[in-house]
């Protein structure tokens, strides 16, 4: 699979009567045609009308097939915090879900305001991690890739197998080995790293209700120390407001308070720190499988994430 194959009218065709079947299972009948909006490496999507809204059929390449599955684990352990799937074929990777309304980017909120959603929107995400913890063996089970911190100096060898020798960044494997082995004895439990956390992928239709919350796209996730989760979201942000802007600080702040229990305020700014530098090789892998096939644009994003652990902090 891939975007030659998903691009074919046969595929269109195949995949829009298997997305016919599971909403007759579901009681629920297409009321349009089917349009196809997007076709990246890693996935493709097909929208339509129905009875009972806008539907979204998405296909994943194989290395993330594992998605499908995991939506099912997730429905079934924090139903309140994704998008319940109305059908899954976890050995094709395909899931068809409802329409989940708009998301963060879409609102594009000035700077104050996007910080303040933000400071109730990533606590919500902590308290979704530490619900999964207790489920860390059963998302393993699904295929979700292992990056804990024991087994992470394995894959910086393997993220420097993939993207071609780098002297300088070969050169951290001790230093990384360090930042593993500190992490690794952290009182915060292993848990569900979402790994591509932006605004696009919460869904969020009232931003006065923050409770209702919702994440989106995991294809990329991984089971890992849970702060790699706040890498994405954190650059993102300290791009558009400055590195250790008050803003930055506060939507950091807010998301460690879920975690209190588990160590002082400085213990836990210190294992976010190791914890994003040590997700850069995650992130490094997971672009790998996400663009294996057809690399397109994003042939050198592998090589410049695993480039970024040259940089003095995180963001």
């Amino acid at each position: 699979m891939g975007v030659e194959t998903w691009s074919t009218a046969a595929w269109v065709d195949l995949a829009t009567q298997w997305l016919d079947e599971r909403l007759a299972d579901a009681g629920i009948k297409r009321t349009g045609a089917v349009e196809q909006p997007r076709v990246r490496p890693w996935s493709t999507q097909l929208t339509a009308p129905t009875t009972a809204g806008t539907v979204w059929l998405k296909a994943v390449n194989p290395p993330n097939a594992f998605e499908a599955g995991l939506y099912d684990v997730l429905h079934d352990l924090i139903p309140h915090r994704v998008l319940p799937p109305i059908a899954t074929d976890a050995e094709r990777g395909w899931m068809l879900l409802p329409d989940g309304g708009r998301t963060l980017a879409d609102r594009e909120l000035p700077d104050d305001e996007l910080v303040e959603v933000l400071t109730e929107v990533m606590p919500r995400h902590g308290l979704l991690q530490r619900d999964l913890a207790p489920h860390v063996d059963r998302m393993l089970a699904a295929n979700v890739t292992d990056m804990r911190p024991t087994v992470m100096p394995q894959r910086f060898e393997e993220a420097l197998a993939v993207v071609g020798d780098i002297p300088a960044v070969a050169a951290k494997s001790g230093e990384f080995a360090e930042w593993c082995a500190r992490l690794a004895v952290s009182p915060v439990p292993p848990s569900l790293d979402h790994n591509d956390l932006h605004a696009g992928n919460v869904l969020l239709a009232d931003l006065a209700d923050p409770d209702a919350v919702r994440f989106y796209d995991w294809g990329d996730a991984v089971v890992a120390h849970p702060f790699a989760a706040m890498f994405v979201p954190l650059k993102i942000l300290s791009d558009r407001l400055g590195k250790q802007t008050k803003g930055v600080l506060r939507v950091r702040d807010a998301y460690l308070e879920v975690f209190a229990d588990l160590g002082s305020h400085a213990e836990l700014v210190a294992q976010l720190d190791l914890a994003c530098r040590v997700g850069k090789v995650a992130r490094t892998l997971v672009w790998a499988r996400a663009v294996a096939e057809s690399p397109g644009d994003w042939a050198d994003a592998p090589r410049e994430t695993l480039m970024s652990l040259l940089a003095d902090s995180y963001f």
